[in-house]
């Protein structure tokens, strides 16, 4: 059934916190960074009757190590993900402030991936040996991760190395058995090549075909710079296709392209008289399309919308009054609304207010929220010393209740999968503003928002020039 979700945390009542999404309320779905829970009040209260010790790799007496594996250091697109670092390291900080975690201070190691699958793999290399987990993570160029799902323990045993990624965009860490997810993915993971089914998010398609008048028609701007880029936009091309808009064309763009590099693009949208555009690539991208278009004179597009990767506040200094009425939509709560969601709020302060707040690295924190609460369900059970590798796993395989106290929608018991959650946001006078669903502090939620498409993206990214 279709509705509106009030995402709003309520006050704390006798130390519980109430977790929304269109669930009942359940203990344990709250963290330090959301507010406090019966877990974690019973976590806090094991550390006076408990001496911690080193229990795993990455778990010492006084500290617990995560890594965040990201790309920020690529000559392809400088400080892509930098979100990712900055998001983690301040929740750490945020962690540690109030009381940190099983006993222990929370330490965050960050690598650098640099859009390089020789760095994401030594990446991998280096979390086994020193954390506990991979939290907050992306990487989008990771094709051999044998050494995390083969990473052995302690103990010796080849457990696995737990990935909670913010993103995966590369399908062999989307569908290893180690990896949970923030931000949901297509692939069912039953086979990894050739045609087979694969899920996709349309309930933002359904909305701008309303803007349209009941159509559309346009460019997709395809993120062209690494293949598995390429092919993980073939199955929204093809969805969007299904719920009624026409592809004038499909076509790559890259990270590097400079403002000049758009102007052939822009002539097909003026050719056609193209009423939507669709942008797949990054914050940058958009605006170079923005502006070439509006050079060019260009007034047939009813729609400019853009993936969270435009939600950043870079886009709007970047862009000025060229990107006004660009669309962009999330399936969280809005950085603009945070005194309607505590964890919101503590992710917003604590990062330096909204003008360095950054989607991706929302996310980061949302993975630590979901760190952490797995480590406090394994406090509550099984004591401070009772944290490891395999017990992260088996708690993560178990969990869902997750919904970073109120700040996404629910997603079930799929880690891995999307909810069925979103909203939009228009840019107007240089800002964020809500435009669907209208009420302050809600998401949209319905199950028709996914739909099945049946292709092989690897052969479907050949038809992509």
């Amino acid at each position: 059934m279709k509705r509106k979700q009030w995402m709003i945390v309520l006050l704390v009542v006798l130390g519980l916190v109430a977790a929304s999404c269109g669930r009942d309320d359940k203990t344990g779905g709250g963290n330090a960074a959301g507010g406090p829970s019966t877990t974690a009040s019973a976590a806090a209260d094991k550390c006076a009757s408990e001496k911690p010790t080193a229990t795993e790799v990455g778990i010492t007496a006084d500290k617990i190590t995560v890594e965040t594996l990201a790309d920020v250091g690529s000559s392809l697109a400088p400080g892509l993900f930098q979100g990712n670092h900055d998001g983690m390291e301040a929740f750490a900080k945020y962690v540690n402030a109030n009381g940190g975690i099983a006993c222990r201070q929370l330490d965050v190691k960050l690598w650098d991936t640099k859009l390089n699958a020789d760095e994401s793999k030594n990446g991998l290399i280096d979390s086994c040996g020193s954390a506990v987990a991979m939290v907050g993570g992306n990487a989008l160029f990771n094709p051999d991760v044998s050494p995390m799902t083969q990473c052995k323990d302690k103990a010796g045993a080849a457990t696995g190395l737990p990935d909670i990624a913010a993103l995966a965009n590369d399908i062999n860490e989307q569908c290893a058995p180690t990896t949970f997810l923030i931000q949901g993915v297509a692939e069912h993971c039953k086979v990894l090549t050739g045609e087979r089914e694969l899920t996709a998010f349309t309930g933002t398609t359904k909305y701008y075909m309303e803007q349209g008048g009941g159509s559309l028609h346009g460019l997709y701007m395809v993120p062209g710079d690494l293949p598995t880029t390429v092919q993980s936009a073939t199955y929204q091309v093809k969805a969007q296709a299904g719920q009624g808009v026409k592809w004038d064309a499909v076509l790559k763009v890259s990270g590097r392209d400079e403002q000049a590099a758009y102007t052939p693009r822009v002539q097909q949208i003026k050719a056609n008289k193209s009423t939507f555009v669709y942008n797949g690539s990054n914050d940058r991208a958009m605006v170079n399309m923005m502006k070439e278009a509006k050079a060019q004179g260009v007034d047939s597009v009813k729609v400019w919308s853009c993936s969270l990767a435009c939600y950043t506040p870079n886009f709007l200094k970047t862009g000025g009054t060229d990107i006004e009425g660009a669309y962009v939509w999330m399936q969280f709560l809005p950085f603009e609304e945070s005194d309607t969601n505590k964890a919101v709020k503590a992710y917003v302060d604590n990062i330096g207010g909204l003008t360095k707040v950054d989607s991706f690295g929302a996310q980061a924190w949302q993975a630590g929220m979901l760190f952490k609460q797995v480590v406090d369900k394994i406090v509550a059970t099984d004591g401070v010393n009772g944290i490891t590798r395999a017990k992260i796993l088996a708690t993560l395989k178990a969990t869902d209740d997750f919904t970073a106290d109120g700040w996404m929608g629910d997603k079930g018991k799929n880690l891995r999968g999307f909810s069925s959650c979103f909203l939009v946001m228009q840019v107007q006078g240089g800002k964020f503003v809500r435009k669907f669903p209208t009420e302050k502090g809600t998401l949209e939620c319905d199950a028709s928002n996914f739909v099945p498409v049946t292709l092989d993206p690897a052969k479907e990214a050949e038809s992509i020039k």
